[in-house]
């Protein structure tokens, strides 16, 4: 049975008595959770509620990147500053072959020749993240790999400079040198914040009271989070950042797709996803009704309502964007907020589906 709207009130509904029709029910006015203009803190920055993530912007086999999308990714990073939106990720990595890089020089040019940024391109939080490839030995060579990401992008400081990934499963004395890589960035001041990228609980719990022991508070931590990635590790995540004050990143708010409703075991994208739509999609009809049901009842789309859940849970999402048409839709998802049943609706629905999406191959433990 899937749960609806109608299933959690029966639960949550409240006799009352026959005189209860003779009194008058106050409500008081509830603000939206936030306005696209509004700030969170992550560590000393202020950052829009919701930011934009980069992977795209390159990547010619996943997301079937051409130079010739450039002009729409420039509107569309320009609609987004205008509504609001400062936080924008990305990564060293980000390109494929000789691509290598394209997300951080898009993003550097784009920055540079924005008529809105003028004089104000310290505005822009920047959060990128560097990977943590096998022949990166030394503090010092991630100290250069960072230099190297501020002149693709064109500045002199970054927002938050990110740990891609822990090597603790299979590298665990690199970690360290890594570690170190990122407390000499934010020393040099090339950084204005660190923060880590696929660490599960216990080597977030490490990096944190390691990074404290050296004066660098950590400032965020991007896990994959969404209704399709809500699991016990997710939750534990959740629970490690609120207490230590650490802002967790939500990356592929939309499941790579599979919660905006667009596709159907019989209409699967192009390229690598579709194998994995074809394990997923079947098992996800408890969950996509529940979020059709409440994008109609709202007025608002499937994806606004997915990433709205994930703001609703204190995490800033980062959906990824293509073009004008994703920033439109995806600004939808604020200035409102899912009730407390609206919530529990889609969580339930969630659970009732049986796959979830799978865990990136870096995530430790």
């Amino acid at each position: 049975m899937a749960f609806t709207l109608s299933t959690i009130k029966t639960f949550t509904n409240i006799n009352c008595s026959n005189n209860s029709s003779n009194l008058t029910t106050f409500k008081p006015f509830k603000l939206p959770l936030f306005w696209p203009w509004q700030k969170v803190k992550m560590g000393p920055l202020s950052v829009s509620p919701m930011g934009f993530g980069t992977w795209a912007w390159g990547n010619q086999l996943l997301w079937g990147y051409q130079t010739s999308m450039d002009d729409q990714l420039q509107q569309a990073f320009e609609l987004a500053l205008q509504n609001g939106i400062n936080l924008f990720d990305t990564a060293d990595s980000y390109g494929t072959g000789r691509l290598n890089g394209q997300s951080e020089r898009l993003l550097g040019k784009f920055i540079k020749e924005s008529q809105g940024l003028k004089g104000k391109q310290n505005e822009v939080v920047i959060a990128t993240k560097f990977a943590a490839y096998p022949w990166r030995l030394t503090s010092g060579q991630f100290v250069n790999a960072c230099r190297a990401s501020l002149d693709r992008l064109q500045i002199d400081q970054l927002g938050i400079g990110q740990l891609h990934w822990s090597t603790a499963n299979y590298a665990p004395l690199q970690e360290l040198v890594l570690w170190d890589g990122l407390v000499a960035m934010y020393e040099k001041g090339l950084v204005r914040a660190v923060g880590v990228s696929n660490y599960g609980p216990q080597q977030l719990m490490k990096i944190h009271d390691y990074l404290k022991t050296r004066g660098v508070p950590l400032c965020s931590a991007q896990v994959q989070f969404s209704l399709l990635s809500m699991g016990k590790e997710q939750q534990e995540i959740k629970s490690i950042c609120d207490e230590r004050g650490i802002r967790l990143i939500s990356y592929s708010p939309l499941g790579l797709g599979m919660l905006t409703g667009k596709y159907s075991s019989s209409k699967l994208p192009t390229g690598p996803r579709s194998l994995l739509f074809r394990q997923i999609l079947p098992g996800l009809e408890p969950l996509l009704l529940a979020l059709r049901e409440i994008s109609e009842k709202r007025g608002k789309t499937m994806p606004q309502v997915a990433i709205n859940w994930c703001i609703c849970k204190g995490t800033v999402p980062i959906p990824g964007i293509k073009s004008v048409r994703h920033v439109e839709d995806n600004l939808g998802a604020l200035g409102w907020r899912l009730t407390n049943e609206e919530q529990l609706q889609l969580e339930y629905a969630a659970k009732e589906s049986p796959k979830s999406m799978i865990q990136n191959i870096f995530q430790t433990r």
